[in-house]
């Protein structure tokens, strides 16, 4: 796992030096060592850049940039099967210098091109230059799990893991995309291809961008899209011929990410989909594998004793830690620097800290992330569900929600006391008006309603095109599960988890591997029937049979908690200072982006009725952001 960046300059601008500031930058993503390609040609400069994290290969010949013949490659993350395809190409008579992957990703593209992709199992954000077609080439993995930046403007393109390398291109314009801004308070996070500046953008997971330098034009292709294996004929298999294939596929996917030359632990969280990585890798092993939990001292919130429980069943050697306020407000400055666009995942506090404990002891930690998406594990899932039998497409539906148009509710209400009713009935209104399942979902996770955007916005409004919309993509072979799993793969997953993860190992210098988004796990069970994901209420049905036969079913079944923390206990004490300082009516004004109005009405809320905090955080985490990034 490293940190890449670069930049090709067609007006000629930039320098080694630049190229040296963008990439140190990013060196918290690899504290290793580091290395700088620079070239200039008549009419444009190309810079490679490279922070490394040694986990495959500890020697020098793993440095990058790394060169074969006229290709030159950046690159961040991991190809687990990377022994394979490099014996195929030894067939071919390639000859290798080092143990790594980078280099058989060098020479599987002189072989295959592109069509190397298709071998490729793991996670990746790679650039290779090719002097000999004058061009740049930059491919993200299928999940999105590596991140990619990209810059394109007055001839000047720049790419890195973190928009805080841009800010080392004396360049690089700061300014703030509105688009992106409202993206971030509806959902709490920024959707790809968006991001929180004017002509930066995430390269989309499963594409590539190709730019060439002779005519500085920029192709962007898909390569990969689950809706595509959403769109498969069903699997007409048994529930036990489809739990074994499943099996054996997470065997796979679980041991191919304990490929490393350094320490190798596990995010133990004790629910089913951490459980069932830590059970899959721990049998039929003698050495003890290193587990590691969050706990708090807060009960509701609390999980640690369950994931103890299932390391003493498993026989892991477990280490755990209680958060504390002390904690949260430590690190919640941190926040903007960590996250270098605005980001509103509360759970994101505890994500640092197990990534801090984690790495006391190794240098690659295991994550569970993806199991909801992928099987089925959400509440929402089955509460949307419920709804749409009783609602979706319904004329009578659509009527009362165009006769609840016509009654002012504010007439009935003061102005402070209607705040919370309003939203409901906004909430309602919209979730009624829903043309399909995918605006169902939205209605339910919106942090901001569209129309609240609007007004924290100075009545900015936009149709903003997202991943959401590509539920027009999919075809009626899909049932109404099918279709949410696969939007939420797309959006949630892809721009609020593993950018939570990412950043948060990456920070301190972990890499985070992610076994249930293998690929080959969401190609094999987005083509089964939903009633193995999801069986007369049961969520995550299949994997749940999975992890019985490892771990007692009596250990594992209680209610799903999820990773947040105790934002509404403790910002009611000691962290409501940072509310009351970074929300101050003059801040705001100063920024000059937010309605000053609006913001002091949820303020106000907060601090008499104990409303809002949610909404509060979100616009807390921007203006921390604001300050540190601006």
């Amino acid at each position: 796992m490293c940190g890449i960046s670069g930049f090709c300059d067609f007006k000629k601008k930039s320098s080694e030096n630049i190229l040296k500031n963008m990439t140190d930058a990013l060196i918290h993503r690899g504290p290793d060592s580091s290395g700088y390609s620079f070239f200039e040609y008549e009419t444009y400069q190309v810079g490679l850049g490279h922070r490394r994290l040694s986990i495959l290969d500890l020697s020098t010949q793993g440095h990058q940039p790394m060169k074969y013949k006229n290709l030159e490659i950046v690159y961040n993350g991991e190809i687990y099967n990377f022994k394979e395809i490099r014996k195929e190409l030894e067939d071919s008579n390639y000859i290798f210098g080092s143990n790594t992957d980078t280099e058989v990703i060098l020479k599987a593209y002189d072989k295959w091109g592109l069509k190397m992709i298709d071998r490729f199992i793991g996670m990746f954000a790679i650039v290779i230059y090719d002097k000999t077609t004058s061009t740049l080439l930059c491919i993200r993995d299928r999940a999105g799990v590596k991140p990619l930046y990209y810059y394109f403007k007055d001839g000047l393109f720049l790419f890195a893991s973190e928009l805080k390398s841009f800010y080392k291109h004396k360049e690089f314009q700061k300014q703030i995309s509105k688009e992106g801004l409202s993206l971030f308070f509806q959902y709490g996070y920024i959707l790809e291809p968006y991001s929180i500046f004017e002509d930066t953008y995430k390269l989309k997971a499963g594409h590539y961008l190709k730019l060439d330098l002779k005519t500085s034009v920029i192709n962007i292709n898909k390569y990969w899209d689950v809706i595509d294996f959403y769109n498969k004929p069903k699997l007409d298999i048994s529930f036990e011929e489809a739990k074994q294939e499943t099996e054996q596929l997470l065997k796979s996917a679980c041991e191919y990410r304990m490929v490393s030359d350094v320490p190798v632990g596990i995010f133990l969280s004790g629910g089913y989909d951490s459980s069932a990585v830590a059970a899959i890798l721990q049998k039929d092993r003698i050495k003890k594998l290193k587990t590691f939990s969050i706990g708090f001292y807060e009960k509701k919130y609390n999980e640690a004793h369950y994931a103890k429980d299932i390391s003493k069943h498993l026989g892991t050697e477990h280490t755990e830690y209680y958060c504390t306020q002390k904690d949260a407000q430590d690190l919640l400055p941190l926040i903007g620097d960590i996250w270098d666009e605005p980001f509103g995942d509360k759970s994101n506090i505890p994500t640092l800290l197990v990534s801090k404990l984690a790495r006391k002891e190794v240098t690659v930690s295991l994550s569970a992330d993806g199991g909801d998406e992928v099987f089925g594990g959400y509440g929402k899932y089955t509460e949307i569900l419920k709804y749409n039998k009783l609602f979706l497409k319904r004329p009578i539906s659509n009527n009362i929600a165009n006769l609840l148009d016509f009654i002012d509710v504010r007439s009935f209400f003061g102005q402070d006391k209607s705040y919370k009713f309003l939203n409901k009935y906004e909430r309602f209104k919209l979730t009624l008006k829903a043309e399909n399942e995918i605006d169902v979902l939205k209605n339910s996770i919106y942090c901001f309603l569209p129309s609240e955007v609007k007004k924290l916005l100075n009545n900015f409004e936009k149709n903003i095109e997202t991943c959401f919309d590509d539920i027009r993509f999919l075809n009626q072979n899909n049932d109404s599960l099918d279709k949410i799993m696969a939007i939420d793969y797309k959006t949630y997953q892809l721009d609020d988890i593993l950018v939570k993860v990412d950043r948060a190992t990456m920070s301190v210098g972990l890499e985070g591997r992610e076994p249930l988004l293998d690929h080959r796990i969401i190609e094999f069970v987005s083509t089964l029937p939903s009633k193995y994901k999801i069986k007369n209420g049961e969520k995550k049905y299949i994997l749940k049979e999975i992890v019985h036969n490892y771990i007692p079913k009596e250990l594992m079944d209680r209610p799903k908690m999820g990773f947040g923390f105790p934002l509404k206990e403790w910002f009611g004490d000691e962290l409501k200072k940072y509310i009351l300082e970074y929300l101050d009516s003059e801040k705001i004004t100063k920024i000059g982006l937010l309605n000053v109005q609006e913001v002091e009405v949820l303020k106000k809320d907060w601090l008499v009725n104990n409303r809002n905090l949610n909404k509060l955080w979100l616009i807390l985490n921007f203006v921390m952001w604001y300050e540190r990034n601006i």
